[in-house]
């Protein structure tokens, strides 16, 4: 009886080490492509995207970060493709998709995160130069990412598209304006998009992070004139989120268990908008 018990013991100890093992690798033999890979939250999801069981493809404009994004990819054991890229360039963001083809013969899911902020102040104030800019990168840089990732997605009959939005493309914010205006036109993209391919095995949604712990962050608090301490009493939860909070709401999103989510903004803001 005692041999017997142990026996099951094991099986079970096994089993549940398996359910963890399928857990954690929400991705496994998949291929991801990250952009904007180099920090912050791009950063964070291409390592959780690594974790997940992904091979990893991701993008940015500095090699150094990147360098440094791959290092730790290849610490959970992940393989890894830098491709250095400017999403607001059309060839760049093709031979970034064709790069990640020729390499890993597929693209599965993406996470199209590359964008900047806006100066913190009052529209009136803004510079046109500084608008163009941003609107060429969070909104025609996301779109050349999406044309040539359905593009592909089309040709294999599915994958899982997933834009950084911001809680900022549901609601107004003061001061920056331009930022604001670039996340909502995410969501009409994202929206729309998913429509458009929604029976053709494609699936596209967007997070909209709230106040999060970010380099981006810390230059808008610098703009603004606000701090850390200051942005993190606005949040009911009375804190700002983590880059690595965000990262596992994207693995979900492009794991099988979101099979039935297309379109949607998934708000991670510890409960700002809920006010």
């Amino acid at each position: 009886m005692v041999k017997i018990a142990i026996a099951a013991l094991q099986i079970a100890k096994r089993h549940h080490h398996s359910q963890q093992e399928e857990k954690i690798m929400m991705l496994k033999n998949k291929v991801a492509l990250v952009t904007g890979g180099t920090s912050g939250i791009g950063r964070a999801t291409a390592i959780a995207m690594g974790t997940a069981g992904a091979k990893v493809v991701f993008s940015g404009r500095r090699d150094a970060e990147g360098e440094e994004t791959a290092a730790l990819i290849c610490e959970t054991g992940a393989e890894c493709l830098f491709v250095r890229s400017d999403v607001s360039r059309e060839a760049d963001v093709q031979v970034l998709v064709e790069e990640t083809i020729a390499t890993y013969g597929k693209l599965d899911c993406a996470f199209n995160n590359a964008g900047i902020e806006s100066p913190g102040k009052p529209l009136h104030e803004q510079p046109i130069e500084e608008f163009d800019k941003l609107i060429s990168i969070n909104v025609r840089g996301l779109f050349l990412c999406m044309k040539y990732e359905i593009q592909q997605m089309l040709n294999q009959g599915s994958g899982v598209i997933v834009n950084n939005s911001s809680m900022g493309g549901l609601i107004g914010f003061p001061g920056v304006s331009p930022y604001i205006a670039s996340k909502h036109a995410v969501m009409g993209l994202t929206r729309s998009a998913a429509l458009d391919y929604a029976k053709q095995g494609i699936r596209i949604n967007a997070i909209n992070p709230g106040l999060i712990a970010t380099e981006m962050m810390e230059r808008l608090a610098d703009g603004t004139g606000n701090t850390a301490d200051s942005y993190a009493s606005m949040v009911p939860m009375g804190r700002m989120g983590q880059a690595a909070e965000m990262a596992q709401v994207v693995v979900f999103l492009c794991s099988d268990a979101a099979s039935y989510i297309t379109g949607q903004p998934l708000v991670i803001d510890g409960g700002f908008t809920a006010n």
